[in-house]
């Protein structure tokens, strides 16, 4: 995903109100999970059209089940379609990709409804007693220890079969807290309340302050009782995986999906190992192995795949890697199921390789086009009789791997794809068509976007069964969500993130403006929320926040907000910590709509420009708010009291605001760089540029100091995933070059997409940015001793050596952030009041 175009239109018109397509009948639930042994990964092929089917599926005699193909055995398991009759069993567990015996039953999600069956030793299919009421909270009470590992066994855990949907409740005196919630997952956004509104302590997404709990929890003054105010609260941008980190381990995937879990967050987006599925399923469709290896991109490039933007770049992707992220991606749709989460997969809309329609008579395609630089893959035509067979393998090589799921994501069209002869409205009604053959009543998910999704494609589906997840929720003003979409049901989001920038802010005061006037609208159509920035893990309060809209009764109070905040971020109240968030809270998290729903950038990071006004071409180019909050804030952080200093969310906060203090002087800097140079004064660009590349060296020094801050982390994931050197530099290239030229030399250049996803990080910033800065202020400086033009410099010739590069960086962080923090604001002017 990319920002909208450079001169955006936000304030569209709004268009005409739609009325709704007429609902059909509703769709019976696909039935409760069997539980099984694993299974060999079947060979893959077209899935045969479905029997005719009436009543539930008999079982006359065992059945011998893997020894049935994929698709075969999702026909013979799966759901009827919307409106029949529901059969006694639901669809397979997964098979496991690397053969080895694990549990593959999960709970039934909230609402299945059917026989529960059971897969016994010889594969026969068995009736089994009635599912309870209830649920198991090992996986919750094991998060909990991971979260809480001094204070866990102060925590009682009980599944409440008799209370309401995404509730919970939490009493209990000093040392005997006990939780009571409708699911694992609620459990623990129970346990996350006690800690933000009793204990006083924070586990953000970075940083925490646990080390500040007492050894005995305090008591809960009285019971009390939260209920989520909608029922979905989606989590992960399609571009995650990409911009956070496409090469992350399953212990790193587990702690994201406890602090979703904690924050309240209960439908998660799964795209690790997405490829496999497409891998297994064309290779019935004329494709050999190689062919498909080549099409796939890298992990990095996946998420833009999905989307149907591009293929290729990064790879090729070895099959060995393509089945270890398959089983990761399994495990993390285990882990929330679990928990009583919905794992959100991607669906199958029409993405094929080229060549398509020459090896499969039956099927249209239609050439997508362009994408900044890209040639997007083709669309298979959903009106053609080889989609749904397509469709049809595809969901049942899914289900083999990552089991069964009610909510799946899908955006055809996205970002400028060509709908060519084919009618949108039945195009829509056929992707949802073959995702309810195989998945009945499941939800669609699909993103709000510039345009998407058109009224053409909502004229399509049965939106009881659509939700849309609104990306520009808090970015233009002027917006009626349910005229634009005719009533659809959708979920208020925020994308405060571009690319994963470090940069501090969102705009918290609008999501608070709008949440909840847009729930009490009396025709309102607002069912959820949607944390949808493209790289997570860069702001904690943001993240504190978003969620918390979910689950607080009234509505927040800003400044109250932060100042309690301030409070639980270090572990107890502090008036430096107070005065330092109010500071953030006035400047960087209260930017207003209209154009912009993340802050600026570096310009350290940008390509060296004496008018350079950001780094990435989407970014905004003038700081959103007044830059001296952020100064005075990190003058008020150090002085917070030193018995706060050791967490490591203090530590974090710390490192970032003074990181962020220092790139919006580069805003300040770089005019007086150029004014130097023009008036050919040498001796004061001289010096303007020293300072420059102080300040430099600062930043790197700095974001040194914590781990959330190393591109060494980064560039050594990525090289974990090879088996032999060739392999290895292949996964960096694709690490490193998200980083920097995004792709080939057409997309960096002629799509715009090169420093799209900068970020200061230590090791990118000396390596990479202070190098590229290095070069331009020595050709300034040569040519003002020539008096003559500066010579040339190919930036994308530099980038891509870079990214070429296999340079090792430290994986750990040292130093001492408190004393570079220091330093960094004795080296700033002070701010002006």
């Amino acid at each position: 995903m990319t920002n909208p175009n450079p001169d955006p239109t936000p304030n569209r018109t709004p268009m005409p109100e739609l009325a709704p397509p007429p609902a059909p009948a509703p769709a019976p639930d696909p039935g409760p999970e069997l539980k099984r042994e694993p299974v060999p990964l079947p060979a893959p092929g077209p899935a045969p059209a479905p029997p005719p089917r009436r009543g539930r599926l008999p079982v006359p005699r065992p059945v011998a089940l893997a020894a049935l193909p994929a698709a075969l055995l999702a026909l013979v398991c799966a759901g009827p379609a919307p409106g029949a009759p529901a059969p006694a069993a639901g669809p397979p567990a997964r098979a496991d990709v690397r053969g080895d015996a694990r549990e593959g039953a999960h709970p039934a999600a909230p609402g299945q409804a059917g026989l529960p069956v059971r897969l016994r030793a010889r594969g026969a299919l068995q009736p089994a007693a009635p599912r309870p009421r209830t649920f198991d909270v090992a996986p919750a009470r094991a998060a909990l220890q991971r979260l809480l590992p001094r204070h866990a066994g102060q925590f009682t855990l009980l599944p409440d079969s008799a209370g309401a949907a995404d509730t919970f409740t939490v009493s209990g005196t000093p040392g005997k807290i006990t939780v009571h919630g409708s699911t694992g997952a609620t459990l623990l956004t129970g346990v996350g309340w006690y800690l933000q509104h009793v204990a006083g302590a924070d586990i953000g997404w970075p940083g925490d302050s646990i080390g500040m709990l007492p050894a005995e929890l305090p008591g809960v003054p009285a019971p009390v009782t939260r209920s989520a105010l909608v029922p979905h609260r989606y989590a992960l941008n399609d571009t995650d995986d990409g911009y956070s980190g496409p090469y992350r381990s399953f212990e790193e995937h587990q702690r994201q999906i406890d602090l979703l879990a904690l924050h309240g967050i209960n439908e998660v987006f799964v795209q690790v190992g997405a490829e496999y599925p497409y891998y297994r399923a064309l290779q019935g469709f004329g494709y050999s192995t190689e062919e498909l290896r080549r099409w796939i991109p890298g992990p990095g490039h996946q998420s833009w795949w999905l989307l149907q933007n591009l293929s290729g770049f990064g790879g090729p992707v070895s099959e060995r890697l393509m089945r270890e992220r398959a089983e990761l991606g399994g495990r993390i749709a285990d882990q929330l199921r679990g928990l009583g989460m919905t794992p959100v997969l991607p669906g199958y809309f029409g993405t094929v390789p080229p060549e398509f329609a020459a090896r499969n008579p039956d099927s249209a395609t239609v050439p997508q086009g362009d994408w900044a630089g890209f040639d997007r893959p083709d669309w298979l035509d959903p009106a053609s009789p080889t989609f749904g067979k397509l469709a049809a393998a595809y969901y049942a090589e899914q289900r083999a791997v990552f089991g069964d799921s009610t909510m799946f994501r899908m955006s055809p069209l996205h970002e400028g794809g060509r709908t060519g002869p084919v009618d949108v409205k039945s195009a829509a009604g056929a992707v949802q068509a073959a995702l309810h053959a195989a998945h009945p009543g499941a939800l669609w998910a699909v993103l709000g976007w510039q345009d998407d999704p058109t009224a053409e494609l909502l004229a399509g589906v049965d939106t009881s069964k659509l939700l849309i997840l609104d990306g520009l929720s808090d970015r233009y003003n002027r917006l009626d969500r349910e005229t634009r979409w005719g009533g659809a049901p959708y979920a208020m989001g925020t994308i405060y993130n571009f690319g994963g920038h470090t940069t501090i802010g969102a705009n918290t005061s609008v999501w608070i403006e709008r949440f909840g006037p847009w729930r009490a609208k009396s025709n309102s159509a607002l069912t959820g929320i949607a944390y949808l920035p493209e790289a997570t893990g860069t702001n904690p309060a943001a993240f504190d926040l978003f969620t918390d809209l979910a689950w607080e009764p009234e509505p927040i109070d800003q400044r109250r907000w932060f100042a309690d905040f301030a409070a639980r971020r270090y572990g107890r109240p502090d008036a430096e910590a107070a005065a330092a968030w109010e500071e953030l809270r006035k400047g960087p998290y209260s930017t207003s709509s209209g154009l912009w729903s993340e802050s600026q950038d570096s310009l350290f990071t940008a390509r060296p420009s004496l008018t350079a006004a950001g780094a990435a071409y989407w970014s905004p180019k003038s700081v959103r708010y007044p830059a001296g909050s952020v100064r005075r804030a990190l003058d008020h952080l150090l002085r917070v009291d030193p018995r706060l200093r050791t967490s490591s969310a203090y530590r974090f906060d710390l490192v970032d605001t003074a990181r962020q203090a220092l790139a919006n002087h580069s805003r300040v800097l770089l005019p007086k760089i150029k004014a130097a140079y023009e008036a050919g004064n040498q001796a004061l660009f001289r010096d303007l540029t020293d300072e420059w590349r102080d300040g430099e060296r600062k930043l790197d020094a700095i974001t040194g100091c914590d781990p959330n801050f190393l591109l060494g982390r980064w560039l050594d994931r990525a090289r974990s995933s090879g088996t032999d050197r060739a392999e290895q530099d292949r996964y960096e290239y694709d690490a490193r070059s998200i980083l920097s030229v995004w792709g080939p030399r057409g997309t960096s250049e002629g799509g715009f997409l090169h420093d799209y996803a900068n970020r200061e990080w230590s090791g990118l910033i000396s390596e990479l940015y202070a190098r590229r800065w290095d070069a331009y202020f020595d050709s300034l400086e040569e040519a003002l001793v020539r008096r003559a033009a500066p010579r040339a410099i190919d930036w994308h010739a530099f980038e891509e050596e870079w990214a070429r590069r296999t340079t090792r960086h430290p994986v750990r962080p040292s130093g001492d952030p408190y004393g570079l923090a220091a330093a960094i604001a004795a080296s700033l002017p002070a701010a002006a009041n």
